[in-house]
């Protein structure tokens, strides 16, 4: 049986064709939004990010625990000659082509839930950021590295997009990880299963020291801002009374995110179990 379209549904067809989101796209908003990677992989210089120099690969930390440089992701770096599954499997478990494992502060305890289809964005986006020759060093450990992050991770479903509780916490979690900074560290990691947006994590640089806010429902942490201020502090750094907030949150990095997904972080901060700033 012939089937016949009227020109108004294939109008809509084509539209709908037209505006549909790529692997690459959605990988791009990713790394170069709401995720952030070039906070950490891309050279700093004393006004920001080295212009030409894109996620090719900088020294992000060092003390007496470790020497961390996030290396260069661009294809110049080590990564083009790992598979996209092998690359795939360094972003979400940390472990590398021969076996070996990531160090911190790469934020695998959030990474794990990165869904099949971002991360495949991810991977599918990487490869077309522009090669950049730069050998940035190896991080050094004094620390002993755990066996593994976790067990191998299998697969993790998409979360239907939309300005709800639970797609906030896919972005504020796995994508973002804000809640890896905003949790304070144990002897293990963040502890997520006790103080989750307690805040207190300390970062030590250039402007000093910053402590990570408490981001639970608390007094002590978002229940005095209203949505609009929350928006501000997260995508402008400015805080209620006009003062500036200190790296190393993205700021840049989170301005390119959608109005949607910035609602939905809100709603899914909002709802974070209220935890006093500890003393």
């Amino acid at each position: 049986m012939k089937t016949i379209l009227s020109a108004g549904v294939l109008s809509i067809a084509w539209a709908t064709l037209a505006v549909a989101e790529t692997p690459e796209e959605r990988g791009e908003y990713l790394v170069r939004g709401i995720a952030g990677c070039g906070n950490c992989h891309t050279p700093l210089g004393p006004d920001g990010p080295v212009p030409g120099q894109e996620l090719a690969g900088r020294l992000v930390e060092k003390n007496e625990a470790f020497t961390a440089i996030a290396p260069n992701i661009t294809p110049a770096g080590h990564i083009a000659d790992w598979s996209d599954e092998e690359l795939a499997r360094a972003i979400r478990e940390g472990i590398r082509p021969d076996g070996s494992l990531i160090g911190p502060p790469m934020p695998f305890a959030m990474y794990r839930g990165l869904s099949d289809t971002d991360l495949a964005a991810i991977v599918a986006f990487l490869r077309t950021v522009p090669a950049v020759e730069n050998d940035p060093g190896s991080s050094v450990y004094n620390i002993p590295l755990p066996p593994a992050y976790g067990p191998p991770v299998e697969t993790v479903a998409d979360i239907p997009r939309g300005v709800s509780v639970e797609y906030g916490a896919y972005l504020a979690g796995p994508v973002a990880h804000c809640l890896e900074c905003h949790t304070p560290m144990g002897p293990t990691g963040p502890m997520l299963e006790t103080d989750l947006g307690r805040g207190g994590f300390e970062f030590k640089g250039p402007w000093g020291i910053s402590v990570s806010s408490n981001i639970t429902s608390h007094d002590d942490g978002l229940a005095a801002h209203t949505d609009a201020e929350l928006a501000q502090m997260i995508t402008k750094g400015m805080r209620p009374d006009g003062s500036p907030m200190l790296p190393p949150m993205p700021y840049g990095y989170l301005a390119g995110m959608s109005d949607d997904d910035l609602a939905a972080i809100i709603l899914f901060l909002r709802s974070l179990p209220p935890l006093p700033n500890k003393g």
